[in-house]
């Protein structure tokens, strides 16, 4: 249950994943991870985005690219009530702090739930991307977690 918690921050998300296990291939986990994402209340989202803290630069970034990255994940929590989340697949390395600060700079501009399904849906390709990378370290899942 751990690991599914390390995926996404929701224990009804989890025990989702948990009761209907076991999974006959990885696409089919892939996909109930997303499915289970889809079917989370309203305070299971809450609580999922509560625990979800905002990715630190690359230490190589530049001391100002570091502030403005604070300083929009500020405006953002301020204004949102939560951490900014963003799913970076498929974002090279290079590009990812570029990409962020676009991202939040443009959804400072939605209206609350619009943001909040927006938010739903990085959560969601978070969860799966994150099972996923775990998959792909090679760690399995054992009948009785999974």
């Amino acid at each position: 249950m751990e690991l599914l918690l390390s995926c996404c921050r929701s224990p009804r998300w989890a025990e989702r994943m948990a009761a209907h296990r076991p999974y006959p291939t990885t696409d089919a986990l892939l996909a109930a991870a997303e499915e289970a994402g889809y079917d989370l209340a309203g305070h299971d989202l809450d609580e999922a985005l509560a625990a979800e803290c905002p990715a630190p630069p690359h230490p190589d970034a530049p001391p100002a690219a570091r502030t403005a990255l604070r300083a929009a994940h500020a405006a953002y929590e301020s204004r949102f009530g939560h951490a900014f989340v963003i799913s970076l697949e498929g974002v090279r390395p290079g590009e990812r702090l570029d990409a962020v600060l676009a991202a939040i700079r443009s959804r400072l501009g939605n209206e609350p739930d619009e943001e909040r399904a927006v938010a739903a849906d990085e959560l969601r390709r978070l969860a799966r991307s994150r099972l996923a990378f775990a998959l792909a370290r090679g760690l399995t899942f054992p009948r009785a977690d999974l």
